[in-house]
């Protein structure tokens, strides 16, 4: 069996939430695959960019090194994506996220 994480699961991770890092640590120690898909990607890091949250980004892009994205395409146009949507939302010129990426 595998996970695959939501973007309300990633973010409690990366705000260190104990009891999630645990349950994550026992599913590793179990030898269960755990995946997030581009969308929680693209919805966290995005977020994180808005924030300029320098350090949760640097250990989101450590979780990624560890756990596979699962993507629509390539992580190219996420990251485009992510970066468009932080300018615009820092413009106050508001976006909906289904402008961006389809």
């Amino acid at each position: 069996m595998g996970y695959l994480l939501d973007t309300n699961i990633l973010t409690a991770i990366l705000k260190k939430n104990q009891k999630v890092n645990s349950k994550l640590e026992e599913v590793r120690f179990l030898g269960e695959d755990v995946f997030i898909s581009c969308i929680t990607y693209f919805e966290s890091k995005r977020g994180l960019l808005y924030a300029n949250s320098t350090r949760q980004i640097s250990d989101l892009n450590k979780f990624c090194l560890i756990y596979r994205i699962l993507f629509l395409d390539d992580l190219e146009i996420i990251e485009k994506a992510c970066e468009i949507h932080a300018d615009l939302k820092i413009k106050s010129e508001g976006c909906y996220r289904g402008n961006i990426i389809y």
